[in-house]
């Protein structure tokens, strides 16, 4: 099939790349001119495992090409896919100038039938908005264009998004005429072909599928910090009570650990639209309001847990911070809770000397002025003289690092773990004073004393 990507985001590029990988004939738009030659070049803007063999193999073969002209791509696919990004706006809505742009754009050189499917995260009723847009527009030009809409929301997590878009669990489709569902199900058969359910439902049922999921699985984790909280207060072990429930087939293991909180595009900004939506509705929705309090005050708590460990004031200690992405294998940063982790130590004082495998170009200018935050070249090189070692990202290359090389390196054996990651019994056997959540740590440290 020929299809066209509007918007080389992390969704647009995924998707477009995946959908050429599968043998159709791919344009992907974008307004960015320089994002636009860099990928004709392949040269990728984001990190995402297997992306980068993807888009330059299917450069080679010819089937996925970049452009910044709209018309182009209007000409060109049959299935037209919006992948623009929709912001957070001041109100905590998500912003939706882009997405109409295209519309607009759509309207006013669209010449034959096409299907315009809205992939990026909108609210209940963009859909509508999107079709209203391109009719008037064809009004305006005094045509009469046919064209379908439909909704087809992603589910990729970052990370494993290539395997995410090349095997879903599922994949959604709003319609409203089956002509267009037929036409998607041919096109994402190479992709469900193991099995994975094509869920066909209404338009609005579809654009609110993406905001259900993704709140859901934001609560699941604002509710086991929760409970790792009243964990430490009772002493008991939040590792062991997640490891009870995950084995409930009723509740699964996923999305249950503890730690200082999600981030990213899509948790935070997601949930958030989606109570600024209801409330417009006039709903409030309660849950997913503590859902948010409840993630920011993860990262709070665990930079106060630095701060009381130094008896109240960090002022002049040395940090090595290990990983700033918001999740490990990528390189996105929004939102991360290192941001806020680092900027209140070094406000308060502290110098941090701070590692990521993949983020630290990003970083590079978000810190950019901070004189405190300096960047080493590798994990351990981040802990020469430091008075503790900060772990917010759970990389793979910091799971078993080597102990004694860190205690050699480290001015005091002190680990701070924002994701427990050690086991607390043998960090105190090997000399550690040992932080991490939900879990007893008293006596791991007077081990470590003794």
């Amino acid at each position: 099939m020929r299809i066209s990507v509007v918007g080389v985001g992390y969704v647009g590029l995924v998707t477009g790349a995946c959908f050429a990988e599968t043998g159709n004939d791919v344009i992907c738009m974008d307004i960015d001119s320089k994002k636009i030659e860099k990928l004709c070049q392949g040269i990728i803007p984001i990190y995402e495992p297997q992306l980068e063999e993807i888009v330059k193999n299917n450069i080679k073969e010819g089937r996925l090409s970049f452009t910044t002209d709209l018309k182009k791509a209007v000409d060109h696919g049959l299935i037209m896919f919006i992948c623009v990004n929709t912001p957070q706006d001041e109100d905590g809505s998500a912003d939706l100038q882009y997405v109409m742009d295209v519309a607009a754009g759509i309207g006013k050189i669209v010449e034959k039938y096409r299907i315009v499917v809205v992939k990026s995260t909108v609210p209940v009723g963009t859909c509508e908005m999107v079709k209203d847009t391109i009719t008037k527009e064809l009004r305006q030009r005094g045509v009469d264009v046919p064209f379908d809409i439909a909704s087809n929301p992603e589910f990729l997590k970052e990370g494993v998004a290539v395997d995410d878009c090349m095997k879903p669990e599922r994949v959604v489709a709003g319609v409203e005429h089956g002509r267009v569902e037929e036409i998607l199900r041919e096109l994402y058969a190479p992709f469900t072909r193991t099995g994975a359910p094509f869920l066909v439902m209404d338009v609005r049922s579809s654009e609110m599928t993406k905001y259900a999921a993704n709140s859901m699985l934001a609560a699941r984790i604002s509710f086991m910090n929760q409970i790792a909280v009243i964990c430490e207060k009772l002493g008991a072990d939040v590792m062991m009570v997640m490891r009870g429930m995950g084995s409930d087939s009723r509740i699964g293991p996923k999305f249950l650990f503890p730690g200082v909180g999600f981030g990213g595009s899509c948790f935070p900004k997601d949930v958030r639209a989606l109570i600024k939506t209801s409330q417009n509705y006039g709903y409030e929705p309660s849950i997913l309001k503590e859902v948010m309090d409840v993630n920011e005050f993860q990262r709070v708590s665990f930079t106060d847990k630095i701060r009381a460990f130094y008896g109240g004031s960090i002022k002049g200690k040395r940090f090595a911070v290990w990983g700033l992405a918001f999740k490990p294998n990528t390189d996105d940063m929004r939102e991360a809770p290192s941001i806020y982790i680092i900027n209140t130590l070094t406000k308060e004082g502290a110098f941090c000397k701070v590692f990521d495998p993949k983020a630290m170009e990003v970083a590079s200018s978000i810190f950019e002025g901070n004189q405190d935050v300096v960047f080493a070249k590798n994990q351990y090189e981040a802990l020469e003289d430091a008075d503790a070692l900060i772990l917010v990202t759970e990389w793979l290359s910091f799971r078993e690092p080597d102990f004694e090389r860190m205690k050699s390196l480290m001015k005091t054996s002190v680990v701070f773990d924002g994701r427990n990651q050690y086991n607390p019994k043998i960090m105190a056997k090997m000399g550690f004073s040992y932080v991490c959540i939900g879990r007893p740590e008293v006596q791991g440290r007077q081990e470590a004393e003794g």
